[in-house]
C-alpha cells in the first residue's frame, strides 16, 4: 500500500467514526433525560447565570455555576462546544437556544463560557430554568479531515518526506556526533535523550509505567533548546499538556500555554497565552481602545454615523497593531509553545513553524490528530506507551479497520531503530511490576533498587487476588451508558480496604499521608463504590486520601495502595472490555506498595491473561 493510500484509508475510517459518533450523540440528546445526562457528566442543571464581560482576547464570556449535583464528575473542559437549554416544567421538555458556545475554563463548580455574539447573552439571561450540555464536537473532526487532506495533497514539501518515512519506504535519518552524558539520568534515559538529539526525522521514547518518561522528555526538550530557539510540545488531552508544561516550567524553561489549563491554579494560569496577554504592559491601552470601539458602536445609530465609522476604523487599526505587538512579544519570550494536538490549529499559531515537535502520550492519540500538529514541524518526537490506554474510538467498524492503530505504533513497527525503551522503573514493588513486565514488555523492565522491596507492612504480600466466586457476587447490567455493577464485590472491596487500613493504623496513615486508589473498569461500579464510601463512617478521616475512579481516570497517576474491582461474574465467562488488556496494565501499575485485585476467578481465568495473572499472584502467598 502506498503512503497516500494509507492516509486515504485513515480518512475513510475517520469518516466512519465521525458518522457513528454524530448519530450516537443525536440519539442521546433526543432520548436521554436531564438526570441521566447529569450523571453521565455531559450536562449541568440547574444553573446560576453570573457576570458577563469581555476577556483579554476580546471574547464575550459569561460565568455560570451549577447549584445541584455538585459532586458529580463531568467532561466539561477548555475548548469543548456547548449548548444552553431552558427547561419547560409544564411540558417536561427542553428548549435549546439557537447558538453554540465554547468552554473557556472550568474551576470546581464554576465555568466560564465564550458566547458567539452579544444577543446570545440576552437570550441566556431571559431563561427561567437554564441548563448547559456538551455539544457534538464538529471542530476536531474538521481539523483532522483537513490535516489528512493536506498530507495526501502535499507533493514535494516536508510533509511528503514525513509521510513517506512514516508510511512508505523512506528511511529515517540521523545526525552523527558523539553522544552526550547525563549523569543524573539512568542509562536507558540517557540513550533516549541522545536518540532524540540525533534524530533528523523522528524518534520514539517508549516509557512503560514508572520509568520516568516525563523526566526524560523534559531533559530532551531542554537539550533541544540548546540547538533551537523554540519547540512545540503537544499532547492529546489538556491534562497531559498541563502536566508536561508544569514540569518544563519547574526546569526553568519559559512556556507559553495555548488554551486554558484543566488543572486550574495560579501557577498554571500564569503561563497561559490569555493571562500573559492581559499582563502585558501594552494591554491597558488596548483595553481602553476596545472599550471605546464598543461604545462607539452603541452610539452609531444616534447620528454622525460617517464620522463615527471613520473613528471606529482608525481605532480598530490601532487595536490590531497593539494586538500584534503583544502577540509577537509573548512568542518572542517563550522557548516552548504548549497546546493540545487540535490546539496546534489555533489562530494564534497561524504563522508559526517549528523545527521540532514533541508529542507526549502519543499512544493515546489518533494518527489524524497528530498530523494537525505535524504540519507545523520539520521533525517529530513521540513519547508514550502503546501498552497502556489506547485512543478513544466509539465505532467498532472503525476500530476493527485500524483507526485505533496509532502513528507511534506504526513507526515503532516499521522503524524499530527509532525507538528507545526506558527500562528502569521507580514506582512499584518488584512483585507488582514483574507480571506486567513479563506480559507486556518481554521481561525487559527492571526495578530500581530503592523501590524493589518497598512496602507498608512487614512481611506483607505486595499483590493479592481476593476471589469472589464463592460469595454470590454477580454482575448486574445497569444501562448501556454506565455498563455493569457488582454490589457484593463493591461491598467486599471496602471491607478489604477497611481491614488493611486497620492493620496500618490511623495515626500512621494520616502522618505519612498514605494514599489509596480504588479502580474499576465500569462507571456504574465507580458510582456505587463512591456512594458506599460516603456513607461509611470508618473512612471519614481518610476522605482526602482515597480516590475512586475508572482506569482512564487514573492514567498517569499512582497511589501507595490500589484496589481493583473487576466486576465481571457470570456463567458464560464473558468479560466485555476487560479483554482490552492495556487497561488492566494501567490499573495494576498504579500501585506503589500494595495491590489488591477483587474478581471472580471462575469467570475471569477462562481468559489466558487473567489465568496467568491468577497463577502468578497465587504463587506469591
Amino acid at each position: 500500500m502506498s503512503s497516500i493510500s494509507a492516509i486515504q484509508q485513515q480518512y475513510e475510517l475517520l469518516e466512519t467514526e465521525y458518522n457513528y459518533e454524530k448519530e450516537l450523540f443525536m440519539q442521546q440528546t433526543d432520548r436521554m433525560g436531564i438526570d441521566k445526562k447529569v450523571r453521565k457528566g455531559i450536562c449541568w442543571y440547574p444553573l446560576s447565570i453570573g457576570k458577563s464581560y469581555y476577556n483579554s482576547l476580546n471574547q464575550l464570556v459569561v460565568e455560570i455555576s451549577r447549584t445541584d449535583h455538585l459532586d458529580e464528575e463531568h467532561h466539561f473542559e477548555f475548548g469543548r462546544p456547548v449548548m444552553f437549554f431552558d427547561v419547560d416544567i409544564e411540558e417536561g421538555g427542553c428548549r435549546y437556544l439557537n447558538f453554540n458556545a465554547t468552554v473557556n475554563y472550568v474551576e470546581d463548580n464554576r465555568m466560564v463560557v465564550i458566547l458567539p455574539r452579544t444577543d446570545a447573552l440576552l437570550l441566556l439571561q431571559n431563561m427561567e430554568r437554564p441548563g448547559i450540555q456538551l455539544s457534538f464536537d464538529e471542530n476536531i473532526f474538521k481539523l483532522m479531515f483537513a490535516s489528512l487532506k493536506a498530507v495526501m495533497n502535499d507533493r514535494n514539501g516536508r510533509l511528503t518526506e514525513l509521510r513517506e518515512i512514516f508510511h512508505g519506504t523512506l528511511p529515517a535519518t540521523e545526525l552523527s556526533f558523539t553522544p552526550l552524558r547525563f549523569p543524573w539520568l539512568n542509562t536507558s534515559q540517557e540513550q533516549a535523550v541522545n536518540k532524540v538529539l540525533h534524530a533528523k526525522d523522528v524518534a520514539i521514547v517508549h516509557g512503560p509505567p514508572g520509568t520516568g518518561k516525563t523526566t526524560t522528555l523534559v531533559e530532551a526538550v531542554y537539550e533541544t533548546l540548546h540547538r533551537e530557539n523554540q519547540v512545540l510540545v503537544c499532547a492529546q488531552s489538556n491534562m497531559a499538556v498541563d502536566w508536561i508544561s508544569e514540569k518544563l516550567v519547574d526546569r526553568g524553561i519559559p512556556v507559553l500555554r495555548i488554551g486554558n489549563p484543566v488543572r486550574v491554579n495560579d501557577k498554571m494560569l500564569s503561563f497561559t497565552y490569555e493571562h500573559r496577554f492581559e499582563a502585558h504592559p501594552d494591554y491597558p491601552l488596548l483595553y481602553s481602545i476596545r472599550s471605546t470601539i464598543r461604545q462607539l458602536y452603541e452610539t452609531r445609530g444616534k447620528g454622525h454615523s460617517q464620522s463615527i465609522k471613520k473613528k471606529i476604523n482608525s481605532l480598530r487599526d490601532r487595536a490590531e497593531d497593539l494586538e500584534m505587538r503583544i502577540h509577537d512579544s509573548l512568542f518572542g519570550e517563550a522557548r516552548v509553545i504548549a497546546c493540545t494536538l487540535s490546539g496546534a490549529a489555533n489562530k494564534v499559531l497561524f504563522r508559526q513553524h517549528f523545527a521540532t515537535l514533541f508529542i507526549d502520550e502519543a499512544a493515546q492519540a489518533l494518527e489524524a490528530a497528530c498530523w494537525i500538529a505535524i504540519r507545523k514541524a520539520n521533525r517529530v518526537i513521540l513519547a508514550g506507551d502503546h501498552c497502556q490506554l489506547p485512543p478513544v474510538i466509539t465505532c467498532y467498524e472503525a476500530q476493527k479497520g485500524g483507526l485505533s492503530t496509532t502513528l507511534m505504533q506504526r513507526i515503532a513497527k516499521s522503524k524499530p531503530e527509532c525507538v528507545s525503551l526506558l527500562n528502569i522503573q521507580y514506582r512499584m514493588n518488584n512483585a507488582i511490576m514483574r507480571f506486567s513486565s513479563e506480559w507486556f514488555y518481554h521481561g525487559n523492565l527492571q526495578s530500581a533498587p530503592e523501590v524493589k522491596y518497598r512496602g507498608i507492612l512487614d512481611y506483607d504480600t505486595p499483590i493479592v487476588w481476593v476471589n469472589t466466586e464463592d460469595m454470590e457476587a454477580k454482575e448486574e447490567f445497569v444501562e448501556r451508558s454506565f455498563g455493569r455493577v457488582n454490589k457484593n464485590e463493591a461491598e467486599l472491596t471496602l471491607q478489604q480496604l477497611e481491614a488493611y487500613l486497620s492493620k496500618i493504623g490511623k495515626r500512621r496513615i494520616l502522618e505519612e499521608r498514605i494514599d489509596i486508589g480504588i479502580i474499576s473498569p465500569y462507571q456504574a461500579q465507580v458510582h456505587y463504590l463512591r456512594q458506599l464510601l460516603r456513607n461509611h463512617p470508618f473512612f471519614a478521616p481518610y476522605k482526602e486520601l482515597i480516590s475512586i475512579n475508572t482506569v482512564d481516570g487514573f492514567q498517569g497517576q499512582e497511589r501507595d495502595v490500589i484496589l481493583i474491582s473487576l466486576v465481571r461474574a457470570n456463567d458464560n465467562g464473558d468479560i466485555g472490555f476487560l479483554n482490552d488488556l492495556r487497561r488492566m496494565n494501567v490499573a495494576m501499575t498504579r500501585a506503589r506498595m500494595k495491590l489488591i485485585i477483587l474478581g471472580d476467578a471462575s469467570t475471569l481465568t477462562r481468559h489466558p491473561f487473567y489465568k496467568k495473572l491468577y497463577e502468578y499472584v497465587s504463587s506469591l502467598y
